[in-house]
């Protein structure tokens, strides 16, 4: 059961930025081969997101799962809304539906 704080924190983090990554790793050094697709994408789009490394906190790594009942990361939120992993970034990517998102 996804706490209060927790609730509060994530909620927080999706509503203050308009591109939020939830990633294994950093943009820098992406720690799985989806996230670092993921990344890629968004640094090719110009625009500025904000990323959470999920493998620094375990609790906020579970959170996300329940939050978004998502099982698996990269998780994308876009204007506070989940937008889904890797494969439907990309999807959305390909047939050039993503970028109109972010501006």
């Amino acid at each position: 059961m996804l706490s209060p704080i927790l609730q509060t924190k994530i909620e927080s983090q999706i509503k203050s930025n308009k591109i939020m990554l939830y990633i294994k790793g950093t943009p820098q050094q992406p720690q799985c081969g989806f996230s670092a697709a993921v990344v890629q994408i968004f640094d090719s789009l110009g625009q500025p997101y904000e990323s959470v490394n999920i493998l620094e906190d375990q609790e906020l790594r579970q959170g996300m799962k329940e939050y978004s009942s998502w099982p698996t990361f990269p998780q994308i939120y876009i204007d506070g809304e989940f937008v889904g992993g890797c494969d439907i970034v990309k999807e959305l990517n390909n047939r050039g539906e993503l970028a109109p998102m972010v501006q």
